[in-house]
C-alpha cells in the first residue's frame, strides 16, 4: 500500500499538470458553446410550481418576485405569517395568481415535511425547491458560555435544507425538477466571529455536491454562493452568543466593513436566471469568485488580511473599533459601499 501511495505521490501531480494543459482549453470552449445554447433554450417556469423556505425577507422574498414574474406557482415558507402574507400579496400583483403560504421552522423536520405536503395537496406537484432559510451568528466561540446556545444556526441553515430536501427528493423525482440552495462564500471565507455560519455554509455545498453524484440527471442542482448581500444579515440582525437574536450595527460594520454589500434584486435575477439555464453555481458578485482562487493559492495571504481588517483593533477604545471599521467609520464609506436600505434600518422582529 506504501509503495502505490508514493508512486501516486511521484506521478499524480504531473499527469495532472499536462492532463489540464490538453483538455482545458477544448473544455472551456465547450461550456462557452453550452452556457450559450442554455441561455438561449432556457427553462419556462410558467405553471412550474415552487417551494420558497426564508421567503418572509432578504433573498428569498426577492427571488420570490422573480419567479412570481416568470409565472411560476408558489409556495412561500417563514415563520412569520404576516410577512409572508404581504411577499403573497405583492406576488400576486406581479402576475402569480396561484399562491399559498405556510408557517414554518425549519429546523423542525416535522414542519419541513408539512411543508412539502401542503404544497402537494395544493398544486399536485413539485418543481423547484429553494433553500434559502437562514440565520448567522457574531461571537467568538470562546465567549460562548454555553455553546449549545449557537445550535440554531446549523438547525436551521444546514439541518433545515436537509430535511426539506429529504421530504422533496420523490415529488422533485417524479417533475424532473431542481434544487436552489443558498450557501455562501463564507463557506472558504475565514471570517471571524462566525465560525458556525461559515460551517454550516461549508456543510451545505459538500452536502449538494455529493447528491449531484446520488441523483444523477434526475434531480438538478444549483448552489448559489453570494457574498454580502442586502438582507437581515448585512442589516445587523445575528444570533448572539447568549443564543438570543439581536440587532447589532458595531458588530454589522466589523464584519462587512469595507466590502460592497450588493443590491437583493439583482442577486435574486441572477439566482433565477441561472437556474433557469441550468447552471450548477451562481456566485453573486461575480468577483467574489476570485476569492475562492486566492484560498487555494495563498490562503496565507487570505488569513493575514482577514485578520487585519475584521480582528486587528485600533486605538484600544472598543473590541468594535477593528481596523476595517475605523476606515469604514473615518470615511464615510457606508455611503459608497452598502445599498441605502441597510445604511439606517429599523428591523421587524422575528
Amino acid at each position: 500500500m506504501d509503495l502505490v501511495n508514493g508512486f501516486l505521490n511521484l506521478v499524480a501531480p504531473p499527469f495532472t499538470f499536462f492532463t489540464m494543459l490538453l483538455f482545458l482549453p477544448p473544455w472551456i470552449f465547450f461550456r462557452f458553446c453550452h452556457g450559450f445554447l442554455r441561455t438561449v433554450f432556457s427553462e419556462d417556469l410558467s405553471g412550474k410550481v415552487v417551494l420558497i423556505t426564508g421567503a418572509s425577507s432578504g433573498i428569498g422574498e426577492h427571488v420570490a418576485y422573480e419567479y412570481a414574474s416568470k409565472g411560476a406557482r408558489l409556495a412561500l415558507a417563514a415563520r412569520r405569517e404576516d410577512r409572508l402574507q404581504v411577499v403573497a400579496d405583492r406576488c400576486r400583483q406581479i402576475g402569480c395568481h396561484d399562491v399559498i403560504v405556510i408557517q414554518a421552522d425549519v429546523s423542525e423536520a416535522r414542519d419541513c415535511k408539512r411543508m412539502v405536503d401542503q404544497t402537494l395537496h395544493h398544486f399536485h406537484r413539485l418543481d423547484h425547491l429553494v433553500n434559502n432559510a437562514g440565520i448567522s451568528q457574531v461571537c467568538m466561540l470562546e465567549d460562548a458560555q454555553d455553546i449549545t446556545n449557537l445550535r440554531p444556526v446549523m438547525d436551521i441553515n444546514f439541518w433545515g435544507s436537509v430535511y426539506t430536501t429529504k421530504f422533496a427528493i420523490p415529488h422533485l423525482r417524479d417533475s424532473g425538477g431542481r434544487i436552489i440552495v443558498l450557501s455562501s462564500s463564507a463557506s472558504w471565507i475565514p471570517l471571524p466571529r462566525m465560525s458556525i455560519y461559515n460551517a454550516s455554509k461549508a456543510a451545505l455545498m459538500q452536502f449538494y455536491e455529493t447528491l449531484r453524484v446520488e441523483f444523477g440527471s434526475d434531480i438538478k442542482i444549483t448552489i448559489v454562493t453570494p457574498g454580502f448581500i442586502e438582507s437581515e444579515l448585512t442589516q445587523g440582525k445575528f444570533l448572539s452568543h447568549e443564543g438570543k437574536m439581536v440587532v447589532d450595527y458595531d458588530a454589522r460594520d466589523m464584519q462587512v466593513n469595507l466590502q460592497p454589500v450588493g443590491k437583493v434584486v439583482t442577486c435574486a435575477k441572477e439566482i433565477v436566471k441561472r437556474a433557469m439555464r441550468g447552471d450548477r453555481y451562481v456566485t453573486e458578485p461575480g468577483w467574489m469568485n476570485i476569492t475562492y482562487v486566492w484560498r487555494v493559492l495563498w490562503p496565507e495571504a487570505v488569513e493575514w488580511t482577514t485578520r487585519l481588517m475584521c480582528m486587528t483593533t485600533v486605538g484600544g477604545e472598543s473590541h468594535h473599533d477593528t481596523f476595517g471599521k475605523k476606515i469604514l467609520d473615518i470615511t464615510g464609506a457606508q455611503g459608497l459601499l452598502y445599498p441605502t436600505s441597510i445604511q439606517s434600518s429599523e428591523l421587524k422582529s422575528e
